[in-house]
């Protein structure tokens, strides 16, 4: 008879990666909605709260000059500007929950993968979100009604760059059917949660499995 007690597995950390417009924030909060041992990274970040946002929750809001003091103080896992706004991941609570089992997802951009792969190798995986078209993109980019014309322009050449990068991610998904990405990503999670170097209590496992 087996009676090892499971230790906790490692975190997954789950990047979800995408060009603005294509629906990255949407699919985060439906996976957060769904599985309870995923919690949302909080990133700080150089621009202005939008309406409803909360320090801490949505996002840590700092100046430019108090987000570079972090970034010298070695309190960032990865860090990249983006449309001319800083954002960043800060390290300890990320370190803490892939210790204690728990899963974090990020909402980060093509540069904060890269770094956040050479900083946590192994903990990692990343997912990138693409559009069914740019035509497509553009129509849900034009639908948001606060962005002027020129933020919409920023936010294509913005998306092109973001596209270019996709073969740096694990798994690519387009984003035609809502209901089907989550399921997807959901997926993805479940099997990154089982690959044999999250489950360190396996070798006393089969060592009593087979002695049984």
């Amino acid at each position: 008879m087996t009676t090892t007690t499971h230790a906790p597995r490692r975190g997954v950390c789950l990047v979800l990666a995408s060009a603005p417009g294509v629906g990255k924030t949407s699919v985060s909060r439906a996976l957060l909605e769904m599985e309870p041992e995923l919690a949302l990274s909080v990133s700080a970040t150089t621009r202005a709260p939008r309406p409803g946002e909360l320090e801490g929750v949505h996002y840590f809001f700092r100046t430019q000059d108090q987000f570079d003091a972090m970034v010298e103080a070695g309190e960032f896992l990865e860090y990249a500007k983006f449309i001319g706004r800083s954002y960043g991941t800060p390290r300890a609570a990320v370190e803490a929950s892939l210790a204690a089992g728990r899963d974090v997802l990020f909402d980060i951009e093509w540069q904060g993968h890269r770094q956040l792969r050479q900083r946590l190798p192994g903990d990692v995986v990343g997912i990138c979100l693409l559009p069914p078209s740019m035509a497509e993109l553009e129509r849900r980019l034009r639908g948001r009604a606060q962005d002027s014309e020129a933020e919409i322009a920023r936010r294509l050449v913005a998306a092109r760059d973001e596209i270019a990068h996709w073969a740096d991610f694990d798994h690519v998904l387009v984003n035609r059917d809502f209901d089907r990405t989550v399921a997807e990503v959901r997926a993805i999670l479940h099997a990154a949660r089982n690959t044999r170097a999250r489950q360190p209590w396996l070798p006393d496992f089969i060592d009593q499995l087979l002695q049984g």
